[in-house]
């Protein structure tokens, strides 16, 4: 196992993540602005569409805690990524003979479940290969999956001109196929004692029961939560006030250019200078401040300096709050405690803040982003608590 660190190994390793989520974030990048649209040439009512996507986003928050589990429990984090993302390949492709609610319904929650997990295992395998930055930063890999994402966003684009909506379900399939290989040719994680056996839920209740765990897992929900109104109200609020389109999808790409290079060059330097509790801050403090900037102006050297900050309000608190869950949690649960962060922390907050910032922005437009930047503050009472002692 230590060869595997070293010389060759070491970089054979770094490889074959690279390899891993190149394929899995390019494959999101190709279907995920994609998926709404076919569903849609393929018969179903918007009615339906977000039904469907209500119940796929239901069912990830179940699967994602339950895989990293059972992955845990059996030390199969290898095979249940590669099975998921078998899943995720297979039930994309399953979508093209379909037409209609009941014959795409099916294949919509199967490809919810093979990918509720793929994103805290290949997280959760990364951590471990990269020994606390030892044989490589977990940064890298995960910018690169970043960088595959623009890549496989902009592809979709090129693919859906050329060939139809189809095609970006096929190439998206073919990548998540590809990943599933990789998954499987990944070095193995290192020993982590016997499984224990017990109820299924011991796992669970053993992570709840750390506060640290706890408060990485709040703060990660208030931080990434107050995205929300951003995602889904950013572009209709710029389009409103006269920003061309191709502008506003260039200041879009300022913020996931800023993402990636936080995750490949400044956040690992930064956070091994600062601490992961102080990033946290850095974090929390730049969502605050890049919600007011969008709360009170559309001039556009602010907007693309609000957008800049996406790499610290995001990427940025990523990588702290993976810290902070490497250094608080079993290394027997560290999948788990992955998967409920993933799910608790990203999607559930997402979810939430989402149907709130509906209704906030309906009410008071472009001042409801003065929510969003109180909601990420509210993560600095919480960051003392998540220093070491």
């Amino acid at each position: 196992m230590e060869r595997q660190a070293t010389g060759a190994g070491r970089w054979g390793g770094l490889a074959r993540f690279l390899v891993l989520y190149a394929a899995l974030y390019g494959a999101y990048g190709v279907l995920s602005p994609v998926l709404p649209g076919f569903l849609a040439a393929r018969g179903l009512t918007p009615g339906e569409i977000g039904l469907l996507l209500a119940a796929a986003g239901a069912l990830r928050l179940a699967v994602g805690p339950l895989a990293g589990a059972f992955a845990d429990r059996h030390r199969a984090g290898r095979s249940v990524l590669a099975a998921s993302l078998a899943l995720a390949g297979l039930s994309a492709l399953a979508h093209l003979p379909g037409a209609g609610l009941a014959q795409l319904i099916g294949p919509a929650l199967l490809y919810a479940a093979g990918t509720a997990a793929p994103a805290p295992l290949a997280d959760a395998l990364a951590l471990a290969a990269a020994r606390g930055g030892a044989a490589f930063q977990y940064g890298w890999v995960r910018g690169a999956g970043s960088a595959a994402f623009i890549v496989g966003t902009a592809a979709a684009g090129w693919l859906i001109g050329l060939h139809g909506l189809a095609a970006a379900l096929v190439a998206s399939g073919g990548l998540f196929l590809a990943a599933g290989a990789a998954a499987l040719a990944l070095p193995a994680a290192p020993p982590c004692g016997a499984a224990e056996a017990g109820a299924r839920w011991r796992g669970f209740a053993a992570l709840v029961a750390l506060p640290r765990f706890r408060r990485t897992v709040l703060v990660a929900a208030l931080v990434i939560g107050a995205h929300a109104m951003h995602d889904g109200f950013a572009m209709i609020l710029w389009r409103s006030a006269g920003i061309a389109a191709t502008t506003a999808g260039l200041l879009w790409s300022v913020s996931v250019a800023a993402e990636v290079l936080v995750f490949l060059l400044v956040g690992p330097p930064l956070l091994a200078r600062i601490g992961p509790a102080t990033g946290v801050a850095v974090a929390a403090c730049a969502g605050g401040l890049r919600w007011a900037m969008l709360a009170s102006t559309t001039a556009l050297p602010w907007l693309a300096a609000a957008e800049s900050l996406h790499g610290l309000s995001f990427a940025l608190l990523h990588l702290a709050c993976l810290s902070l869950i490497e250094a608080s949690t079993p290394a027997d649960l560290r999948t788990t405690a992955l998967a409920l962060y993933g799910t608790l922390g990203l999607g559930l907050s997402g979810v939430a803040a989402t149907l709130a910032s509906g209704a906030l922005y309906g009410a008071f437009g472009a001042s409801a982003f003065w929510a969003m930047a109180a909601l990420s503050l509210a993560a600095l009472p919480l960051v003392p608590a998540l220093r070491d002692r």
